[in-house]
């Protein structure tokens, strides 16, 4: 291995863990506002992930799932969930289950089972696939975990949408995916997106909460 590889796959290894990382900043964070910041960063070092690995790969097609990443997942999606909690009023505190220590915790647990995991079956691979397809199931096993931690429903949105960036990121690490699936998947987030913020609005309306648990008891008490 050259000087010139082994920088490149250090580089690419430093970014797939500055999205790991960016996860953990996820489950540190307890107001909405924060939460949504970490958000676009997260798709942000998403982004740069993915264009570094156009370079390292000579995949021209993986420089415009970049741009997509930058502009629809750190930008537009982060800016229409900040107007829809003011246009809500949710300017609050995310409640958690367990504490913000113990999902921390469980984030480190999870890390350490991805790495065990998937580093002995993929010893034959690739070593820049490799190591981001471990840290890309780190990510992902995140964003789960910030979907069942969190009681806010626009917090579990984020997991969602982090989930899908450490998909990404595995997809990229793994000699990339085709374009065309990169759009198709972009186009369905957005569509997601739109049903899921259709659904909050008339959640919104009709329980005057987002808050996961109080809905539930509002139903039950509807029985």
């Amino acid at each position: 291995m050259t000087a010139a590889h082994g920088l490149s796959f250090d580089i690419a290894h430093m970014l797939a863990g500055g999205l790991v990382l960016v996860s953990f900043m996820m489950l540190y964070q307890d107001r909405l506002t924060a939460l949504l910041h970490v958000l676009g960063l997260h798709a942000f070092v998403l982004s740069l992930s993915v264009a570094w690995q156009a370079h390292i790969q000579d995949a021209p097609g993986l420089y415009i799932a970049a741009g997509i990443a930058l502009g629809f997942k750190a930008i537009l999606v982060p800016q229409a969930l900040r107007r829809m909690i003011f246009r809500m009023g949710l300017h609050r505190e995310i409640e958690t289950v367990g504490g913000i220590g113990l999902t921390m915790l469980a984030g480190i647990a999870l890390v350490a089972l991805s790495l065990r995991v998937m580093l002995p079956v993929t010893v034959h691979a690739d070593p820049v696939a490799r190591e981001d397809i471990a840290l890309a199931l780190s990510v992902v096993l995140i964003g789960l975990l910030t979907m069942v931690t969190r009681r806010n429903a626009i917090s579990q949105v984020v997991g969602f949408m982090s989930l899908e960036n450490g998909i990404n990121l595995a997809a990229t690490g793994a000699r990339g995916m085709p374009l065309v699936v990169e759009i198709s998947v972009a186009f369905s987030v957005l569509i997601a997106f739109i049903v899921i913020g259709v659904f909050l609005f008339r959640i919104r309306e009709r329980f005057d909460t987002v808050d996961a648990v109080a809905i539930d008891s509002a139903r039950g008490g509807q029985r």
